[in-house]
């Protein structure tokens, strides 16, 4: 289809004529009519060109330009760009160069790419840090930062924002934070009452085993279905319609190796103790660690069924220990029970839910769960599982989950009779198939958002152990104790003794405890007779106390676990090296004191006005005056100031000390208001270590 030629306007006319030769004109018009299809779009009609290589037609809101000569049309028609300089139109250009701006992970040879070294020399300089990596490996930010400053950069940690890309490591992951305490709870229409959490403890042989299968007699008894069908360390029985939770574990040391781990989970401790038999050196370490554990206790005293049966004197041998029973009017529910005839049996199990009822446990049965590991194991067709008690929220069939270093999504819930659940609410054990590893039994079990955050926080906890980023308590020994104390942490010194005979061990209790001392307390954690055991080192460490043993020795296990948690343990074999170890380490929990120690008095005789400050004209009546002492200006015998000497001139010259009967040039601080007749007292502080009377 033939194209139309726009009609020339004035304005082209006049552009013509002013063109030189026709033939140029000529030229220029059939250039024109050859551009018409392109500049038909355009909503006003083109203005045709003087020459091929003009400039680019102005837009439609531009009035065009007059025609210029053809030297200065050249230069506007090519333009050369040019770039902006970098100290003039762009500044923050050769800034921006030296930052160094990096994601999480800041690994080695990526970091050493940014500031232009070979990643062995990134190497060599974090050896010099004392900080090992390999080229692959990942560096924390404060060592990056100082790796840039010594390369003459600035680092700069760039934050994902929530939602921006996917990444494992740039999204900062962490677990849902503990719930409050039951007191603390605003709204306490959200709790219900749980369940009590019970162990047995107690001496061997003194029946514990026999009570426990009493209650499980009963459990079966009351019509529950399948009976016990499996052991999972833990079970619930149901007594007036109310259930009460047991734990069937351990003894001692599994006891405190749980509360050495910061786990709380036991409400009341049975303490089992044969009527026939009394308290054993077994029972009194169990009490011990109950009390340790400050939760409440009740003496189930056993076997009353026998002829030898003395449950006096076992209810006196309780007073001894601070356990007054009720009747003799003390505190401490004592239970007189058999478990073989099964006499007694409902009245224990009544006064459980009493205390439990007085306690008043209660606990939020919705929202993410939480909960303790009891014990774990790996099983075959099952693989590794771990057996939990529920403390908060709703644990249900497919949450995810993660607990120290591993993670998981719950594949099944199995209660304490092997049936299989869909949920499980506070103080409720139940066994948990889909851990992708073995958990330590004391670990904290937490249910997170969903799958991917489990599993990525469990990483990153599984990278950090690996590279030795997990801070280990600091080593407790009687140095570092000592120093705490004087810190201002703690007035209590925290001693398990040991000892190879009853008597050296009463004998050094006693020697001990007659240490004069108003101002620290010695506490006995443990004290008992025999090798220093595994138990011990476990109590010390959840308990930050030091182990004192005399004439007795360290079994292997037992030093085994001492190095692997950092207790210190001190073998004596001469009573007074003990006292005076002991003696020296109270005294070293006391603060040292300052005193004040004069040396000096300095008498304003006349003031000078400095340009800057005025200046103080002195005599030393008594003593001397330092540059390193402290004064105090007295006017009237009233202290106006107190600071350090910044000035002190003899004639011209700086001095550092000015005796008795010689005049001196002095200004304190910031102080400028001198009067003739003002009185300086010199002093310096000394740290006077306390008595311990």
């Amino acid at each position: 289809m033939p194209i139309k030629q726009p009609k020339k306007t004035a304005a082209k006319k006049t552009a013509a004529k002013k063109a030189a030769p026709k033939s140029k004109a000529k030229a220029s018009s059939s250039v024109d009519k050859k551009e018409a299809p392109a500049t038909k779009k355009k909503a006003t009609a083109p203005k045709p060109k003087t020459s091929l290589a003009e400039k680019p037609k102005p837009k439609e809101d531009e009035t065009p330009k007059p025609h210029t000569s053809p030297q200065s049309e050249a230069k506007v028609v090519d333009p050369s760009p040019t770039p902006p300089a970098l100290t003039d139109s762009n500044p923050s250009a050769a800034a921006d160069d030296k930052v160094v701006s990096m994601k999480p992970p800041i690994v080695v040879k990526d970091l050493a790419a940014r500031i232009g070294l070979k990643p062995f020399q990134v190497v060599h300089q974090l050896m010099e840090m004392n900080v090992f990596a390999t080229l692959n490996q990942t560096i924390e930010e404060d060592i990056a930062t100082k790796i840039c400053e010594k390369n003459g950069f600035e680092f700069a940690l760039e934050k994902r924002e929530k939602g921006a890309g996917i990444h494992k490591v740039e999204e900062v992951i962490e677990e849902p934070p503990p719930p409050p305490p039951p007191a603390e709870v605003k709204d306490q229409s959200k709790l219900s009452p749980r369940p009590p959490i019970i162990t047995f403890m107690g001496h061997v042989d003194h029946g514990k085993t026999s009570l426990l299968d009493a209650i499980r007699r009963t459990k079966v008894a009351a019509g529950e279905a399948g009976g016990i069908t499996q052991h999972i360390g833990a079970y619930s029985i149901e007594k007036n319609s109310q259930t009460i939770t047991f734990l069937d574990t351990p003894g001692h040391a599994a006891f405190t190796a749980m509360r050495a781990r910061g786990a709380t989970i036991t409400d009341i401790v049975i303490i089992v103790v044969a009527a026939n038999d009394g308290l054993m050196p077994q029972t009194i370490e169990a009490i011990k660690h109950a009390k340790a554990a400050n939760v409440s206790i009740i003496v189930a005293i056993n076997k009353i069924d026998l002829p030898t049966a003395n449950p006096d004197k076992v209810k006196a041998q309780l007073q001894e220990q601070d356990l007054a029973p009720e009747e003799w009017g003390g505190k401490t529910i004592v239970c007189e029970v058999s478990a073989v005839k099964g006499t007694g049996m409902d009245n224990l199990l009544e006064m459980m839910l009493l205390e439990a009822e007085v306690m008043e446990l209660r606990a939020e049965d919705t929202g993410l769960a939480r909960g303790l590991v009891i014990e774990s194991q790996i099983e075959v067709g099952r693989g590794p599982n771990a057996t939990i008690i529920v403390q908060h929220g709703k644990l249900k069939v497919g949450d995810a989950f993660i607990c120290g270093n591993y993670w998981g999504k719950v594949k099944a819930l199995i209660n304490d009779v092997g049936a299989s659940v869909k949920s499980a609410g506070p103080s409720t054990p139940v066994k948990i198939l889909g851990f992708n590893g073995s958990p330590v039994p004391g670990e904290e079990f937490v249910v997170m958002k969903n799958e991917r955050k489990a599993r990525t926080l469990a990483e990153e906890r599984s990278n950090e152990e690996r590279m030795g980023k997990l801070q280990k308590g600091s080593k407790v020994t009687l140095e570092t104790l000592f120093q705490d104390m004087r810190d201002g942490q703690k007035k209590i010194l925290p001693v398990v003794l040991r000892s190879d005979v009853q008597g050296s061990l009463e004998a050094i209790i006693e020697s001990l405890n007659k240490i004069p001392s108003d101002k620290v307390e010695l506490n006995f954690i443990l004290s008992g007779v025999g090798p220093i055991t595994v138990n011990d080192v476990l109590l010390a460490k959840a308990s930050n106390a030091v182990i004192l043993g005399f004439n007795t020795r360290t079994d292997s296990n037992a030093a085994s676990a001492s190095k692997k948690e950092d207790i210190q343990i001190k073998l004596y074999s001469i009573i007074y090296e003990l006292i005076d170890q002991v003696r020296d380490a109270m005294a070293g929990l006391l603060d040292p004191e300052e005193r004040e120690s004069h040396i000096g008095k300095v008498a304003v005789k006349k003031v000078f006005s400095l340009s800057k400050f005025p200046v103080a004209g002195c005599v030393v009546e008594s003593g001397r005056i330092t540059k390193s002492c402290r004064a105090r200006i007295t006017r009237d015998h009233t202290p106006i100031y107190d600071g350090s000497v910044v000035t002190l001139k003899r004639f011209q010259d700086e001095t550092n000390e000015v005796r008795a009967g010689m005049e001196c040039g002095v200004r304190l601080g910031d102080f400028n208001d001198y009067e003739e007749g003002d009185i300086i007292e010199c002093y310096v502080l000394e740290k006077v270590a306390q008595t311990l009377e």
